[in-house]
């Protein structure tokens, strides 16, 4: 089930990731931890795990924390496997590359549509060799290149055909901006819901 929650405000806001982690805490708490969140950038990978940690003291859910940096990749996996109930929180290192199969991860909840930020030296350059060439440098490199990115953070959620599970997409620009069709098709086949309650109870029963 792919799940791109309502009313989300636009992601350069000073309080997007505080709003990401309200929209996820019903879906966590649904999915009685199980989760990967997966951020863009460091910056918000800490502040959601800030404020994850203050959510579940508020509101006493106790499921194990777990964020980049902590330890090795493969240590903090194998931690997240045995404790079957963990929260993960990472950032562009646990985007691809990672396998964890079966219930002890149902749920993965990306921030943001992962585009490379545009003011890196390399990157400018690129966009402007591709403009320069007459070409369109969004449509033709950054929208492949993050639909190639979010179909590798989507693909941490189904490793195996008897996975299930939910992912959500908490960037209104997935559905408010007409290329957002285009990354929805680069995903693996799922239902659409903007429904919060739709996505809970399908966790619940996942």
């Amino acid at each position: 089930l792919l799940y791109v929650p309502r009313d989300m405000p636009e992601p350069n806001t000073p309080t997007y990731t505080e709003a990401v982690v309200n929209a996820a805490l019903p879906a966590i708490e649904a999915s009685a931890g199980r989760a990967f969140m997966l951020f863009t950038s460091l910056r918000a990978m800490r502040e959601g795990y800030d404020r994850l940690k203050e959510a579940f003291a508020r509101s006493g859910l106790d499921y194990p924390l777990l964020m980049q940096g902590e330890g090795s990749r493969t240590d903090l996996l194998e931690r997240f496997r045995r404790l079957g109930n963990a929260v993960l929180v990472g950032s562009q290192s646990f985007w691809e590359g990672v396998d964890v199969r079966g219930e002890a991860l149902s749920l993965v909840v990306i921030d943001k549509l992962p585009f490379a930020p545009p003011d890196d030296p390399v990157m400018e350059e690129r966009l402007a060799a591709i403009t320069r060439a007459g070409r369109n440098a969004f449509m033709t490199y950054q929208l492949p290149h993050a639909a190639i990115s979010l179909k590798q953070g989507a693909g941490r959620l189904i490793r195996d055909e008897r996975d299930r599970g939910a992912l959500v997409i908490c960037d209104p620009r997935l559905i408010g901006k007409s290329y957002g069709r285009k990354l929805i098709a680069a995903l693996p086949p799922m239902r659409l819901t903007r429904d919060a309650a739709e996505v809970e109870a399908f966790l619940r029963s996942t």
